[in-house]
């Protein structure tokens, strides 16, 4: 199945100082949004492989669209999310269904690697709500420096009838981390936890 996508937006959020502090170099992340029409909005199906293969074309698509707005070679990629809001003719599985089976795999190609999970939100909303894109490290999911998250909003978005699908991908962790725990630079990338 194809997707039949409305719009996109990507933007770039850059900390260049905390708390007084300047932040060298500034810590960015990127992220990506397509609002799409849900196939399968206003009834219940039992086969939800439409979606997932959906899924599948959108990890890769904002994906890559994070790292080219982040201006770096997919490998310098630390930290990754993903969330999804249903409007409200669709149902909160079909954002299940776009974010879990399929949309993981081409997302790490974007990213190159991607050994830990994605970590992931899902919500029924409407235009103009806030979606909330968690973020962890892209190989070690014990790096604490990397739990994050952006926002994003869209003032027409998801209407009725679409989803509004994100990707955010971090070229560093949080401003002035210090909460301890395994450091990035640490990380082994083996397992997706260390």
């Amino acid at each position: 199945m194809s997707v039949k996508i409305r719009k996109t937006a990507v933007w770039v959020e850059e900390t260049l100082v905390e708390m007084g502090k300047t932040i060298t170099p500034p810590t960015r992340k990127a992220v990506a949004v397509a609002v799409i029409e849900n196939p399968l909005a206003g009834k219940y199906v039992e086969d939800l492989t439409p979606l997932m293969d959906i899924g599948a074309i959108l990890g890769g698509l904002l994906g890559s669209k994070c790292v080219a707005a982040l201006g770096i070679k997919p490998s310098e990629a630390e930290s990754y999310g993903k969330a999804a809001m249903v409007g409200e003719n669709g149902e909160l599985e079909h954002a299940a269904a776009i974010l879990h089976p399929k949309l993981g795999g081409p997302l790490r190609k974007a990213v190159e690697k991607g050994a830990a999970l994605v970590p992931s939100s899902k919500k029924m909303g409407g235009p103009g709500q806030v979606l909330d894109v968690p973020l962890g490290h892209k190989d070690a999911a014990y790096v604490r420096s990397h739990f994050d998250g952006i926002e994003v909003r869209l003032n027409d978005s998801p209407r009725a009838n679409e989803i509004m699908v994100a990707v955010a991908v971090t070229d560093s962790g949080r401003p002035l981390p210090r909460v301890g725990g395994l450091k990035a630079e640490d990380a082994i990338g083996k397992d997706g936890l260390k």
